[in-house]
């Protein structure tokens, strides 16, 4: 064997465009996006606890312990504002490093760019940083023409966030972004896929790019391995004023089809009771890879379809005419198992199909 054959390939040494770019900028000014005129989105609660954090520090209701720590996780946040800065730069302080096995650092503790405004967001770019490190300063753009844009930066998927801090050229001015169509929120509660794993960037949970098409504040209530749809977050999250609508997509968390058949009625009369009309939409899982090779699976997927639909029904039965199915397993479409990084989580294009089955039925509940 050649001895150069032995070594191994580091990529980001052999390609300069996969190295980390520096500012060597000295010369910028640094804000916090908690301040005017900066807009941020996704956290229900930032107004009272200043926190990146996606459910109250101190609940009225007892949270199960691994949903109080993955509710650290800033999966959904955006920093939105406008600025005609020639360079925007991130520094950003996490509360860990990477350390998911098939989810790239980009997606779990990066933050990402998209500029232009409501149905014109386009993306520009992703942070770039040592992934070994818990702390990093990124540049986003430097060197662009001096005139306005709308920015939206989404928030790490699967990390927490202590400290960000927006670095922006001394002539830069700000303002605040452009208002929502409404003040109503779309409150989306489930699982690890709609925590966004696994996608390589923040803005590809299929969340955020409902965000890009719907001109509404999202909130993602994903937590990974723990959406069990527990009667404890269904007081909390019914504590979230202005709700445009509630989507549950917690099925493939729900422990046991007897469990489920207790737990989601039950959300949802606790929902209700605070919000007797906001519309609620529940989704049944996606499709896994495996089910071509296990018949139980596709069975207890069938079964669980049933639980869902026959309790929205119900509901609709006894005059609630705003509550609704959606029957996920078309979602990722005919080529599903193509779609996903380990036959599960979704990758990028799994979300993107994610999104497109789920945005018009959105639109059309929003509009009635």
């Amino acid at each position: 064997m050649m001895p150069n054959q032995q070594r191994p390939v580091n990529a980001v040494q052999l390609d300069a465009n996969m190295r980390i770019q520096q500012s060597g900028d000295n010369h910028l000014n640094w804000y916090s996006p908690l301040e005017k005129p900066f807009h941020i989105a996704g956290f229900g609660w930032l107004h009272e606890e200043r926190l990146y954090r996606r459910l109250p520090t101190k609940p009225d209701w007892k949270l199960p312990v691994a949903v109080d720590q993955l509710a650290n996780c800033t999966a959904g946040g955006q920093i939105r504002f406008e600025t005609n800065a020639t360079s925007l730069t991130v520094k950003v302080k996490l509360t860990g490093t990477a350390n998911m096995y098939h989810m790239p650092a980009t997606g779990q503790c990066g933050f990402d760019c998209y500029i232009g405004g409501q149905g014109e967001q386009f993306y520009y770019g992703t942070t770039v940083y040592d992934h070994t490190l818990a702390e990093y300063e990124a540049v986003i753009f430097k060197d662009m023409a001096r005139e306005s844009r709308i920015i939206t930066l989404n928030f790490p998927l699967y990390q927490g966030v202590e400290e960000v801090w927006i670095g922006l050229d001394q002539e830069a001015q700000i303002d605040s972004p452009p208002s929502y169509d409404s003040s109503k929120k779309i409150i989306v509660y489930g699982t690890s896929i709609t925590q966004g794993g696994c996608a390589a960037r923040p803005g590809m949970a299929y969340t955020n790019i409902m965000s890009r098409r719907i001109n509404r504040e999202f909130l993602n209530l994903g937590f990974s391995g723990n959406g069990k749809g527990e009667p404890e977050l269904a007081h909390i999250i019914s504590d979230i004023p202005n709700p445009a609508c509630l989507i549950l997509d917690y099925e493939a968390n729900c422990v046991s089809t007897e469990l489920f058949q207790k737990t989601l009625p039950e959300f949802i009369l606790i929902y209700r009771d605070k919000h007797p009309l906001t519309p609620i939409l529940v989704i049944s899982r996606i499709t896994y890879a495996k089910e071509k090779f296990h018949d139980q699976m596709v069975k207890e997927r069938a079964e669980r379809k049933q639980v869902q639909l026959r309790t929205v029904e119900q509901q609709r039965e006894l005059g609630d005419a705003n509550i609704y199915f959606y029957d996920g397993s078309n979602l990722l479409g005919e080529e599903a198992h193509e779609c996903t990084v380990d036959g599960v989580h979704p990758t990028d294009l799994g979300f993107l199909r994610m999104a497109d089955g789920l945005t018009p039925v959105l639109q059309k509940i929003l509009a009635d």
